[in-house]
């Protein structure tokens, strides 16, 4: 492909207005909410509008971004990952990955990850990425480590949520190790 933005299942693009319903999608099921972050009270679609046109709006890259991922055979609304505490002087930068209940074991949230993961390792020259996966979400664990994040350490009993706490693990990925595993891209 010659759009760094695209592989061979989908491409990443800047969120639209008209996600707003995808976006919706991804927050209904309070299941894979918590799998990723705190279950909120629900929101009304206007809310939802809302604030997909207030990130439409924002101008690209910047230290925290968030895109789509789109599935590239039927350019459906799949998912969103997102980059964000970049630190320049450290080199360091954090990601994460939504991918909708119907769109899942296809292979879009490796392939959107690795997508990300070459942006910021060969274009803003960031030298490590860093996942945070609550203990008890196998398939993120099993997909960062399959992308070759290595577990660095692990939070005890760090977030309370659904009447407990829970631990958060701790995962990276440095450039060269990104690099080790997939082939450095030639320029486009």
């Amino acid at each position: 492909m010659s759009d760094m933005w695209t592989g061979e299942k989908v491409r990443l693009r800047g969120v639209e207005p008209d996600d707003w319903e995808g976006f919706r999608d991804l927050a209904r099921n309070t299941l894979d909410v918590r799998n990723a972050d705190q279950v909120e009270p629900p929101r009304s679609a206007e809310s939802f509008r809302s604030w997909t046109e207030e990130r439409a709006g924002r101008p690209p890259g910047g230290e925290a971004f968030r895109l789509v991922v789109e599935g590239l055979a039927d350019r459906a609304f799949v998912g969103s990952v997102t980059v964000g505490e970049t630190d320049s002087r450290a080199g360091r930068f954090r990601t994460g990955i939504e991918i909708s209940r119907d769109h899942r074991r296809r292979g879009y949230a490796a392939e959107a990850t690795e997508l990300v993961l070459t942006y910021m390792f060969a274009e803003q020259r960031y030298n490590k990425c860093e996942v945070e996966v609550y203990a008890f979400n196998d398939s993120s664990l099993a997909l960062y480590r399959r992308l070759g994040f290595v577990e660095e350490g692990r939070l005890r009993e760090h977030e309370f949520f659904a009447g407990g706490y829970h631990d958060v693990v701790l995962l990276g990925i440095t450039a060269a190790e990104h690099w080790a595993a997939h082939r450095r891209p030639s320029v486009r």
